[in-house]
């Protein structure tokens, strides 16, 4: 629905925009750093709509470059934090004999409690 209504409100202005830029056709002077140019008032409006939009999508395209990029390097962190895992919840040093039915889940997870990482390098 989000999508949707971001649609909507994007069509709406676009359409504001052009009917301003359709009233708006008089010849104006515009002055560049190396000179000037007198062009269409409609022109500069379409053109800096659309470079305003150009630039918005290309922020956008970057920053969900940028977020993609994130979660994979949070999602190879969490698959190596889950391999220490397995490997630390796999080792049973207590010479114990496991019978079946009795796999030993309470020793596990002292276990695992003793050799999970303290947070905030606390010991």
């Amino acid at each position: 629905m989000k999508v949707q209504w971001s649609l909507i409100l994007g069509l709406l202005f676009a359409l504001l925009v052009a009917v301003f830029a359709v009233a708006n056709v008089a010849p104006v002077t515009v002055h560049y750093l190396l000179g000037l140019a007198e062009i269409p008032l409609i022109i500069v409006i379409l053109g800096s709509a659309l470079l305003g939009g150009l630039v918005v999508g290309l922020l956008g395209i970057f920053r969900q470059y940028t977020l993609q990029w994130e979660i994979s390097k949070l999602k190879k962190e969490i698959a190596t934090w889950k391999e220490k895992d397995k490997t630390s919840l796999s080792i049973t040093d207590t010479g114990e004999k496991m019978e079946e039915g009795n796999i030993g889940e309470q020793h596990i997870e002292k276990k695992y409690v003793e050799t999970a990482p303290k947070p905030n390098g606390e010991s």
